[in-house]
Order: C-alpha cells, then structure tokens, then sequence
C-alpha cells in the first residue's frame, strides 16, 4: 500500500470512529426528542459524566471492563432520576419547550461545576485496558485495536437498539409514540413509564460512549462541549426522532471531520455548520424529517 493510500485509509478509519463515537451520543438524543419532545440540553453533560464515572471506577477497580457496565448504569440511574422527579414536574406547568431547555441547561451546568469540585480542573488519563492494546494489520495499514473496539461497540448496540425498535412490542410502542404520544397514550399504555424508559436509554447509551472515549479522548471539564454541538447538528439534518437519519448523518460528520482536520485544517471547526446550514437551506425539517400537519 503507498503512502498516500494508506493516509486515506487512516483517516477513513478515524472518521468512522468518531461516526460511530457520535452516534451513541447523538441516537439517544434524537430518541429522547422524537418520542418526548424534550430537546435535552444536558445530553452531552451526561456522556462527559460517565466518563468521569469510567476515570473513578477505573481508580477503585484496576478495570476497564467494569468501569463499561457500571459508569453507564449510574449515569442512566441519574437520567432516570431527572426524568422522574424534574422534568415531569416542570411539564406539569405547561411552560413548554422553555421550561425543558431552561432545566436541561441547569443540569448541565450543575454537572459541569460538580465534576469540577470533585475531580477538578486538570485533565485525567484513563488507560486503554491491556487486552485493547496494540496495534492490528487493517488491508496492509497498523492501526489501533481501541479504535476499531470502539467501531465494534457501537456496530453491537446499534443492532440491538434497532433489534428492539423494530422487532418487539416495546420497539413498536416507542415507534408510535414518536409519531403520536398521545394516540398511543389513548390505547391504554402507560406513557410516562415509557417515556422514564426511553429517557433511561438514552441517557445510558451516552454513558457508554463516554466510557469508550475516555481512553482516546482524555477525561475533562470541556468534554461535553467537544461532541455535544456535533450530537446537535446529527439530530437536527438527520431529522428528529429519526434513528436512520442519526446513523447517517453521524457516520457522515466522522469522515468530514477526519478529511477536513487532514486537508483544511483551519475550517475543520466549522465545516460541520457549514454542511448543517446547506441541507436545512434545502430540508428543512432534516434528511429524515417529517413535517408536522
């Protein structure tokens, strides 16, 4: 392989990484929104929590691989929490999109001043777990065997999320709600049990991409303004409530990130708004959308 192929094929490979990274922060997202109506503000603080969940139960525990099942429950536990006791009574009060935007960007500023008191403002490494090591033969190229863990993890979730959205009747419930809540809610299903559920998801499947990037991203206070804006723009072109618009879409801000850090690295920062405001110049409503009657 020469040189210059090689260097694309690098890069192809970083941008599916960080495609795929984005997609589980950005999947909950879009679910959260389509079914709830809740454009949560604190989805990216939630994914910067469970990393720092990851960095402590790493220091407690010697291992990774724990730190992957019990860093995503606590911070979904967290997210269960909020949806129950905080924006459940603030929907209460019929304040609409403001009330939910004005206490999702509370929490996230109460989480980001408590990682701060907690673990402070310097950065924390947490270290790729041994077996992760390494590097790996890929067409001729040696590249890291995290990274392509990291591709492996969210190829896995993305089949079971889509195994239970389209296979099972909870899958169909969800579905329906995000066209209808209210129909679905008239059929006698216990919507706000359902709605506890999705957020818990949601908040969980950030969790994990959280942990997956500790160790390639490095644990600090700005990690949720690194990807949160991302997550946004993948909800909003994709199309909300959409899970297919937020593979895509993902997976397509990943190779124009890497390509873009590689070839033009002074615009990279905002080649990603550039590329929003095109499509919703054409598709308002995102690749995906539907327009509300």
């Amino acid at each position: 392989m020469s040189p210059v192929t090689a260097m694309y094929v690098a890069q192809a490979i970083h941008g599916l990484t960080y495609g795929m990274l984005l997609f589980l922060v950005a999947s909950g997202l879009t679910l959260i929104f389509g079914m709830m109506g809740i454009l949560n503000l604190a989805h990216a603080s939630f994914f910067m929590l469970s990393a720092y969940f990851c960095y402590q139960v790493v220091a407690w525990t010697d291992s990774f691989w724990i730190a992957l099942i019990l860093a995503p429950l606590g911070t979904g536990l967290i997210g269960v929490f909020v949806e129950r006791f905080l924006l459940r009574k603030v929907q209460q009060y019929n304040l609409g999109h403001i009330g939910d935007l004005l206490l999702t960007l509370g929490i996230s500023l109460v989480i980001a001043e408590g990682v701060k008191t907690i673990w402070g403002t310097e950065s924390h490494q947490v270290v790729i777990p041994p077996s992760l090591e390494g590097l790996v033969s890929v067409a001729g190229l040696e590249y890291p065997i995290y990274r392509l863990f990291i591709i492996g993890l969210a190829a896995a979730i993305l089949s079971v999320l889509a195994f239970i959205l389209y296979k099972t009747r909870l899958g169909m419930i969800i579905r329906a709600a995000v066209s209808d809540a209210d129909m679905v809610s008239a059929l006698g299903i216990n919507m706000p049990r359902v709605f506890m559920f999705v957020f818990g998801v949601g908040t969980i499947m950030a969790g994990v991409a959280g942990v997956a990037a500790a160790p390639m991203l490095t644990v600090f206070p700005g990690l949720a303004d690194q990807i949160g804006l991302d997550a946004f723009v993948v909800v909003v072109v994709g199309g909300f409530g959409s899970l297919f618009g937020a593979v895509v879409v993902s997976l397509f801000l990943g190779e124009l990130n890497a390509f873009g850090i590689q070839f033009i690295p002074r615009l990279a920062p905002v080649l990603v708004f550039l590329f929003m405001a095109l499509v919703l110049s054409f598709k308002p409503m995102g690749f995906f959308g539907e327009r509300d009657d």
